[in-house]
């Protein structure tokens, strides 16, 4: 299991340095990740609520570093597209995020963990769901699809996968972090606490004043 986005680059990107990575691919959260795919992840979480200004929320800044970041900052309710990806590599069976799932909802595995019945995670044509029949967790890859791949695991097992999958977006957090004190310094604390509601963890110590 691992926390990933949905990938979409814009043409002609240039606040900063990122990598290239194919339009609609997903790409894993981890602490592992170079600076240009920081940038990226970063790029891609922020544009997904860069969204014009309208009701109470204030005008965007001309500054085009601001103006971009304006939206993740302004916002009461933020997104980015993603969720948990499952592979079973003993049958090459991949379960994806759906065009209804967000990172930010990553925790609804827990809850349906604890009580649940079924999560979706999209419409039709393509549907991912989850169904819980006891101790076994069945996640099918399309449920509009008659004979769909499916992965089937035990409660205890997706519990030890979510577990890993929060070290990853926490190891990604840190690393994110840092790389955002030193891209956008001037930003830096306010961008960090949305990246953190972003991801639904715990906002890093704020860095101390020299």
């Amino acid at each position: 299991m691992q926390p990933v986005l949905e990938i979409n680059t814009p043409e002609g990107f240039d606040l900063w340095p990122i990598a290239r990575i194919e339009p609609f691919a997903f790409l894993p959260l981890n602490g592992e990740l170079s600076p240009a795919e920081v940038g990226t992840a970063m790029m891609r979480i922020i544009g997904c609520n860069d969204i014009d200004p309208d009701g109470d929320r204030p005008p965007r800044p001309t500054d085009p570093l601001e103006s971009f970041l304006h939206g993740l900052l302004t916002f009461d309710h933020l997104y980015a597209a993603g969720g948990l990806r499952v592979t079973d590599h003993s049958t090459g069976v991949t379960f994806l995020p759906g065009c209804c799932d967000g990172l930010e909802d990553w925790r609804d595995w827990h809850a349906f963990l604890d009580g649940g019945s079924l999560l979706g995670f999209g419409h039709e044509p393509v549907s991912p769901v989850a169904e819980r029949f006891g101790d076994t967790v069945r996640l099918t890859v399309n449920a509009e699809q008659s004979g769909s791949p499916v992965i089937e695991l035990s409660v205890a097992e997706l519990r030890h996968l979510l577990a890993g999958a929060e070290r990853d977006l926490t190891n990604f957090l840190a690393l994110a972090t840092d790389w955002v004190r030193h891209q956008m310094p001037e930003h830096s604390e306010p961008v960090i606490a949305a990246l953190a509601r972003v991801l639904d963890l715990r906002t890093p110590a704020t860095q101390p004043k020299p």
